[in-house]
């Protein structure tokens, strides 16, 4: 069972408790973040990417994450970057680049990746350390390492981003390794190149961490990507959890951050689509 088969269903079970949202007035600029929609949060609502993206391109937004080689074109006819690429075969989440017996597989569908990416204009594809399984962080860093040394010259030839994914191993993802922002930025350190990066999911570093805007200010430079989530239940991010996130964005944007910032929140509240115009309202800075 993956991420999105687990929040998936947790959104399931979340939607008898579902709220109505007031209604928005239609949203309009974007300001001076790119922002994006991860399209499995909406696929429930929308299992016709077609039109979701019609809805997308409505609201405002640049792009759409986690999609397909098969679904660029779907989302370059709105008008819209396919901002990121999915996962696939042997790029997991739990299988990653900490054990140089995965090197040979993972890589070999990076390669994939981002040979479809680099044809179509896509800027980014997401990679990941790997659970740790009893195996020490130093060891797991060192090897993700090699596996991302071995994979960036390809990435700045093909002008694609591979950003290697931040991720909570208190709630969601148990024994994933990449779970602290200090040790992906040693690992980025180590790697030195502009085309790897990291996805740094907000939500997830929230949860372990906090100190959302000092450290995202502090290793800017390391960072390729965004992912928001409302915590805790990773719904909308409003006033019904923790983070401030108008503040967080204005940071990112002060930054002046050229990359994009995906939605990546499961909605509650009824319509749902009223939760991706608030979103986009929120980070319009």
């Amino acid at each position: 069972m993956n991420r999105r088969t687990v929040l998936k269903s947790a959104a399931v079970a979340a939607g008898a408790a579902a709220l109505p949202l007031p209604a928005l007035s239609a949203p309009s600029g974007g300001g001076r973040l790119k922002q994006s929609v991860c399209y499995w949060t909406y696929q429930k609502w929308y299992p016709n990417l077609d039109d979701f993206c019609k809805e997308a391109a409505r609201i405002g937004l640049k792009g759409i994450d986690l999609v397909t080689p098969e679904q660029y074109a779907t989302v370059k006819k709105h008008g819209l970057t396919p901002a990121m690429t999915a996962a696939s075969g042997a790029n997991t989440i739990p299988i990653g680049l900490n054990r140089t017996e995965n090197h040979e597989k993972v890589l070999e569908v990076l390669r994939s990746d981002i040979n479809a990416a680099a044809d179509a204009g896509v800027p980014n594809v997401i990679t990941f350390s790997g659970n740790r399984k009893g195996m020490p962080d130093g060891e797991g860093l060192e090897n993700c390492a090699v596996g991302l040394n071995k994979i960036k010259g390809y990435a700045e030839e093909k002008g694609v981003t591979v950003n290697l994914e931040l991720l909570n191993s208190k709630v969601n993802h148990k024994d994933y390794m990449a779970d602290h922002t200090a040790w992906g930025v040693e690992l980025m350190k180590r790697v030195n190149s502009p085309k790897i990066k990291l996805l740094y999911d907000i939500y997830h570093m929230q949860i372990m961490e906090g100190d959302l805007i000092r450290t995202i200010r502090d290793n800017i430079a390391f960072i390729g990507h965004f992912h928001t989530g409302g915590n805790p239940g990773r719904h909308e991010i409003d006033d019904t959890q923790e983070v401030n996130w108008k503040a967080v964005a204005r940071a990112i944007a002060d930054l002046n951050f050229q990359g994009f910032v995906a939605h990546e929140f499961i909605p509650v509240n009824t319509p749902p689509i009223k939760s991706l115009e608030q979103a986009f309202e929120i980070c319009t800075v």
